[in-house]
């Protein structure tokens, strides 16, 4: 099945978590591999959330290399598509619908160029292990945590991984980019609580714990957090300066520099807002819990922040920054910390540099710390070092970074036929 058909039929698959409704997806999955000759097996934590995993037996020359992604997705609740997202319509060179960039259209990927591999006459070098896994998207509970935890024993012998969300191009200039992931920072849920004075809704009060939480919030609005400049950002800062090269390079390279870095960004426009958090330790308020009548004055309000930490860097140093911003009148409590590796293993990079050199002469590798969280801090536990490697070219005026869990969440199609040329050239030439 062409693979631009395959993510059609893939995003047909309603598998919005919650509740996630992946068997269907993942018993299509499947038979496709059953009819390539591969079979699968599931594994649950409970039934109705299945992960799917298949091997392909290697020669035993090189140690096994693991290719995963989630078949779950956000909601589209309430966002305005132009194009009914579960269709998977083309429309203008792109394929459009739910889970098109994250990540149907990286599993159609792997899922072409593993059935390649499978089908080839000549066995790999060493096995190709192909999982599929359910709830990235809530967590990974009964997906990759579930995996790694209760079963290790099926990664045993895997040192690299690839899987999302690196891979995709930047232009800059005349000079394209290919961001290969190789880090991520580590998601930190913390809970601020603000107290004042209560009371009946008809007689203002001073200082509330509402006019507290709207004061709060203007200075996480305005006021960035320090400046902490990580091995793998310096090292792709560096690097696309150099490729640069005049004022753009410059700006780039003070980029580095903590007491230049944020006026620069705000230079930069759109371009500095997605440079932003890979400098900056970070904090979102997504969920705010206050009174609930409507003529009392609530004397307890929360807000819920999204916090996400740099690597090398813990729960502790985040707190430590936002109690600076808060003063004393805002309690902070850490809810949920998921750590990641410090420093990435960066053995595998220059093999897939060269692939993407091979498919693409004019671009530049760069190694990529993703804003975001994956399943990757699962495998890490393992010591599995997972590199995004979804090689996707982009369009200069493709703002792709606006259309994750987003309306119109759309791919090219001719991404997707070079990033499986780019996986396939990985399997069968080396491993």
């Amino acid at each position: 099945m062409h693979p631009v058909i395959l993510l059609q039929r893939l995003i047909q698959f309603d598998t919005t978590n919650p509740p996630g409704n992946e068997v269907e997806c993942l018993r299509f999955i499947q038979n496709l591999l059953s009819t390539a000759g591969v079979d699968g097996q599931v594994f649950a934590k409970i039934p109705d959330r299945p992960n799917l995993i298949a091997r392909i037996r290697g020669q035993g020359h090189s140690p096994p290399l693991l290719m995963y992604g989630h078949i779950d997705v956000v909601t589209t609740t309430l966002q305005p598509w132009s194009i009914p997202p579960f269709e998977g319509r083309i429309h203008d060179g792109f394929v459009w619908g739910r889970g098109a960039l994250d990540m149907k259209g990286g599993i159609a990927m792997m899922i072409s160029a593993f059935i390649c591999a499978a089908t080839e006459r000549e066995k790999p070098h060493g096995d190709i292990i192909l999982l599929l896994v359910c709830d990235e998207e809530a967590g990974g509970e009964f997906g990759a945590k579930f995996l790694t935890e209760q079963h290790p024993d099926l990664f045993t012998g895997v040192r690299y991984a690839i899987g999302e969300f690196g891979g995709f191009t930047t232009t800059i200039g005349r000079h394209r980019f290919y961001h290969i992931q190789v880090a991520e920072k580590q998601a930190c849920r913390i809970r601020a609580t603000l107290r004042g004075p209560g009371g009946h809704g008809s007689i203002p009060v001073q200082n509330g714990a509402m006019a507290q939480l709207g004061n709060f919030l203007q200075r996480l609005e305005n006021i960035a957090l320090p400046v902490h400049i990580t091995p793998v950002v310096r090292r792709m800062f560096k690097t696309m300066a150099s490729t640069v090269g005049g004022l753009k390079g410059m700006m780039l390279t003070q980029l580095l520099n903590p007491y230049l870095a944020d006026g620069i960004l705000r230079l930069l426009g759109d371009r500095g807002r997605d440079c932003l958090p890979l400098i900056h330790n970070t904090a979102i308020p997504t969920i705010l819990r206050g009174g609930n009548k409507i003529n009392v004055i609530p004397s307890e309000v929360s807000v819920e922040l999204d916090g996400r930490v740099l690597p090398g860097y813990g729960a502790d140093d985040l707190l430590q920054e936002l109690t600076r911003l808060g003063r004393k009148e805002v309690e902070f409590e850490i809810m949920r910390f998921d750590p990641g590796p410090a420093n990435p293993d960066l053995g595998l990079f220059h093999t897939l540099a060269d692939i993407l050199h091979r498919h693409d002469p004019s671009g530049t590798p760069v190694p990529m710390l993703l804003s975001g969280t994956t399943d990757a801090r699962f495998f890490s536990r393992l010591a599995i070092q997972t590199y995004g490697f979804l090689p996707m070219p982009f369009p200069e005026d493709f703002a792709f970074s606006r259309l994750l869990h987003s309306a119109d969440e759309r791919i090219p199609v001719s991404a997707m036929e070079f990033g499986v040329g780019a996986i396939t050239t990985l399997l069968q030439h080396h491993w």
